[in-house]
């Protein structure tokens, strides 16, 4: 392998999705259904599995503490193994929303490939509960996430890594676009 070559693949592609990907309008589509959460006293609730869980933490805290926006995310293990141990994994962020999620909220669920069945059944759920739904997806264009969300953020790939570094790109942009600037203070 020409590891040079590769890197070099590597970034070009990823500049490719950021370049050619045109998601202004569900970015600022989401700015709006944000504030409108907001600004009704509602939350932003956050979801994912692996690395979409920390990417989902890392947009929590920011839209919390940067945006001044209520958020939550479901990443605490005991929280978790308690409700995975008595509802069953699939159904586990689900049971969440029934605790935490009340209508208005909107909740961001983060899935490589918009299959995972705990995410989908939770978007399923908050659709029918007046919880607006946003989705960071990719792999297959008709994955079950997808089809269940109100605005949804698509990747046409199937690299793990590549997904998740754009996902975590395209969710922090709606959080600056949010505050109406790139550099801030965070004190």
């Amino acid at each position: 392998m020409n590891e040079t070559q590769f890197l070099t693949d590597y970034y070009k592609e990823c500049a490719n999705f950021l370049v050619n990907t045109d998601v202004n309008k569900n970015s600022i589509d989401a700015k709006k259904m944000i504030l409108s959460t907001s600004k009704s006293g509602g939350k932003l609730i956050f979801a994912g599995n692996g690395a979409s869980a920390s990417i989902a933490n890392h947009a929590s805290l920011d839209f919390t503490k940067q945006a001044k926006m209520k958020s939550v995310n479901f990443n605490e293990s005991a929280f978790i193994t308690a409700f995975a141990n008595d509802f069953g994994y699939s159904r586990w962020i689900e049971k969440s929303l029934e605790c935490y999620g009340e209508r208005g909220d909107t909740l961001i669920l983060i899935s490589c490939s918009g299959t995972s069945e705990n995410v989908v059944n939770a978007a399923i759920y908050a659709k029918s509960h007046g919880i607006n739904v946003i989705t960071f997806t990719g792999f297959s264009d008709m994955n079950p996430l997808k089809k269940a969300g109100d605005i949804n953020f698509w990747i046409d790939s199937r690299a793990y890594n590549i997904i998740e570094g754009i996902h975590q790109i395209w969710l922090l942009s709606i959080c600056d676009l949010i505050i109406g600037k790139k550099e801030y203070s965070v004190s």
